[in-house]
């Protein structure tokens, strides 16, 4: 599955706990990350500050379902389903 354009739900709905440029901490899940512009695409796509865990995310049905409001629904929910207690 290729991404779904103006969507950003990979880069909203997901906590990342590597560093990215300007947010030092990372986000937490639900936090809109810095770097996602009003299009929904990922300013710092390619660039070799782009955290890693970022760059090896791959679309898939499974987590983003049919829509941008599904992958949010569906991030969310991997997110807490494997959160280390």
């Amino acid at each position: 599955m290729d991404c779904r354009p103006k969507c950003g739900a990979c880069c909203i709905a997901p906590s990342i706990s590597s560093p990215i440029p300007g947010m030092p901490n990372g986000k937490a899940a639900g936090e809109r990350c810095l770097h996602l512009s009003v299009e929904f695409s990922c300013d710092i796509f390619g660039r070799p500050e782009r955290p890693a865990v970022c760059g090896s995310f791959s679309a898939d049905v499974d987590v983003c379902g049919s829509s941008q409001a599904d992958a949010i629904r569906l991030i969310g929910w991997w997110e807490q389903a494997t959160a280390v207690a």
